[in-house]
């Protein structure tokens, strides 16, 4: 048995055709930890995602009164009890902004996602989500998978200024993408390649060095846009290289069956559910290697998530909706904020529920879950709810940590060196920083 890989293949004859049958992923192709694969040392696949919810929280009823491990959850927190040791809490962490105006909803959205204090709906740099998917996306069907669960395409993955990574809406769409067309299923008895990709990657080898050529003879401003062609070009060929290999088998993969069709709007029954179930399609795509980065967002950040039967949304409800003389807060917009908790814990379900080495497929993900915002009401961009969960022994969870006023830039420079990443300051003006948040790093 000790010379059998994750890569053995069953070999016989058919009608004098031969055939292979891949193995599924056995214990015995990983080590005595459960944790990585044995022979090579090389630890079971980490991967990256964010997790959004608009208009913010209730302070009162999200931040821990005390810090450190043995802390109380608030109220609002009170749903993710099953998961309160395998998540971080961060609060107290500002977006700077230098004396520029606040735009509402974007700017403390895009500030923790760039590291830039004070960027517009034209992104300044890319988010954080394209920095990690550069580095661990490369060798995946789809070097990231961006949805949105409340009826509004809508995304704040940007590779550049002018260039979100567009996100699936239909929970029929996000299948025919991900398990349709050009899928190959890890536990299918044989494999053939599509002539189609065979086609494709031939003609794209083809003029290959026409590509080098073009960009020797151009100007700078023409090799920079030729540069971003190209990239995209580049993982097309690397997404249809992995089309001509068969992939690995995986430990107890089924492919799921086709969603029902939906109503896709921003009532917030009709929203849990389509999020429920493009969470678990997400996490089906996860399990099979698919991707290793996505983007879940909930709700925008003009958060238009809505009661049955009432037109009045969260956003407008955060500006009209008076103070509860009783409770001291807005009471409809709680119920938002809490609601968005129970979204969050089910999503964190999805990816608990798949087994994978000796635990689960969320002790394999780093998901990073921020809003736009603290107080909706004011806009404020002081104090954004910020939690990581999962981590995979890269960061320490079970712990409630206080920024105190520090930029929110400091989370993002931690998470990327927790992926790998080889960077050693984040940010820019107030928001640069080389400071990791060591209590967070294991």
């Amino acid at each position: 048995m000790k010379n059998l890989s994750r890569r053995t293949v069953l070999r016989g004859a058919l009608k004098g055709a031969g055939v292979g049958v891949a193995l599924p992923f056995l214990n015995c192709f990983l080590d005595d930890s459960g944790k990585a694969f044995a022979g090579t040392g090389q630890r079971l696949p980490m991967r990256f995602g964010t997790w959004i919810w608009g208009c913010g929280f209730i302070p009162e009823l999200w931040i821990p009164a005390s810090t450190g491990t043995d802390y109380e959850l608030p109220a609002h927190l009170l749903p993710l009890e099953p998961y309160r040791d395998r998540l971080a809490l961060l609060s107290g962490f500002d977006v700077k902004l230098d004396g520029v105006p606040n735009k509402p909803h974007i700017t403390g959205c895009f500030g923790l996602r760039t590291g830039i204090p004070v960027p517009d709906s034209n992104v300044k740099a890319p988010t954080i989500d394209v920095l990690v998917s550069d580095a661990i996306g490369r060798n995946t069907r789809f070097k990231s998978l961006e949805i949105s669960t409340s009826g509004i395409q809508r995304s704040y993955s940007y590779r550049s200024a002018g260039s979100p990574n567009p996100s699936e809406i239909s929970p029929i769409a996000l299948y025919e993408r991900i398990f349709g067309e050009g899928f190959q299923d890890p536990g299918a008895a044989s494999f053939k390649p599509d002539t189609q990709d065979m086609i494709h990657h031939s003609v794209l080898s083809a003029v290959s060095d026409d590509r080098h050529r073009l960009m020797n003879v151009v100007g700078a401003e023409d090799r920079a846009r030729l540069d971003e062609f190209f990239t995209s070009i580049r993982q097309l060929e690397q997404q249809i290289a992995l089309q001509l290999e068969p992939p690995a088998p995986i430990e107890n993969f089924v492919k799921p069956d086709a969603p029902p069709q939906l109503t896709l709007d921003s009532e917030m029954g009709n929203v849990m559910e389509t999020h429920r179930i493009m969470a678990g399609l997400l996490a089906k795509a996860l399990q099979c290697n698919q991707t290793r980065v996505f983007n879940v967002l909930f709700s925008d950040t003009t958060s238009n998530l809505r009661r049955p039967g009432t037109t009045t949304t969260h956003h407008t409800l955060t500006h009209e909706e008076p103070l509860d003389p009783e409770l001291g807060h807005q009471r409809e917009v709680a119920w938002f904020a809490r609601e968005s908790m129970v979204a969050w814990r089910e999503f964190l379900d999805e990816l608990a529920g798949i087994p994978e080495g000796d635990g689960t497929l969320l002790d394999n993900c780093l998901v990073l879950a921020h809003s736009d915002c603290s107080i909706a009401k004011a806009h404020a961009v002081e104090g954004i709810p910020t939690m990581i969960a999962g981590g995979g022994g890269l960061l320490r969870t079970g712990v409630h940590l206080a920024g105190k006023g520090d930029p929110i830039s400091r989370v993002g420079l931690t998470v990327q060196q927790a992926m790998g990443l080889q960077v050693e300051r984040w940010g820019s003006l107030s928001m640069e920083t080389n400071r990791t948040i060591t209590e967070l790093l294991s």
